[in-house]
């Protein structure tokens, strides 16, 4: 796998004449089928993610840092979404609308015990977890990674410091890109466009229009030869 070009040309470019691109190198997760690039080596920490509807998804944490740069991808598994909030809802009180509202028929748009709406409003949520910190959001747009959607949010922070996170979903993984850099340093955007997917090779993917999670995938981008 390889960096697009253009990518790798944006890196250099927000790094230049500083020796902060001392030691970024690729990394890449074939179980969460992505990479990046990080400062060294990324420590990987086992962890749960409470999805909006209180689903405690296996998720993992890749996080490095250089200086007093912070850099992580956060990837939740959303894939057992349904089995979770379904056994969760067989102990809700009687009568509650979470016992009666949520099933998986043609038609329902909620799903068992709300799993449909808490997979897809995965994006919605973490962006708004974002939003509850205790900074200034000053930007917040849809975005997209090799056409795959999600959103794009940037926070300054208590200490000034500035907060570029990206937040987008593929094949039922949540991806959460953070990077922060002190005020008066460049900014930290150039690690969230870096962020790319892997297919089930090892390749880095891109469609040829709008990736939508649960939908049936656009066609892939066809691949130049190496």
């Amino acid at each position: 796998m390889r960096l697009n070009p253009v990518a790798v040309a944006a890196l250099v470019f927000c790094m230049a004449g500083s020796t902060f691109a001392q030691g970024w190198t690729e990394f890449e997760s074939r179980e969460d089928r992505f990479s990046i690039v990080f400062p060294g080596q990324p420590q990987i920490t086992e962890t749960m993610f409470t999805s909006e509807f209180g689903a405690e998804l296996p998720a993992r944490v890749y996080s490095a840092g250089v200086g007093q740069g912070r850099y992580s991808v956060t990837v939740v598994d959303y894939g057992p979404i349904e089995t979770i909030l379904g056994e969760k809802a067989k102990g809700c009180p009687a009568g509650a609308e979470t016992c009666t509202g949520g099933s998986g028929a043609p038609g329902n748009s909620t799903g068992p015990g709300y799993s449909y709406a808490d997979r897809q409003g995965a994006i919605t949520y973490a962006t708004w977890l974002f939003m509850q910190r205790d900074a200034e959001v000053t930007h917040l747009l849809w975005s997209n990674i090799s056409m795959v959607e999600g959103h794009q949010i940037q926070l300054t922070n208590v200490d000034e410091s500035r907060t570029y996170a990206g937040v987008f979903m593929h094949e039922d993984k949540l991806y959460i890109v953070e990077g922060t850099r002190p005020a008066g340093e460049p900014e930290a955007e150039f690690f969230r466009v870096n962020l790319a997917f892997l297919d089930e090779n090892g390749d880095s993917l891109s469609y040829l229009s709008f990736y939508r999670n649960r939908f049936p995938a656009p066609p892939r981008r066809q691949r130049a030869p190496r």
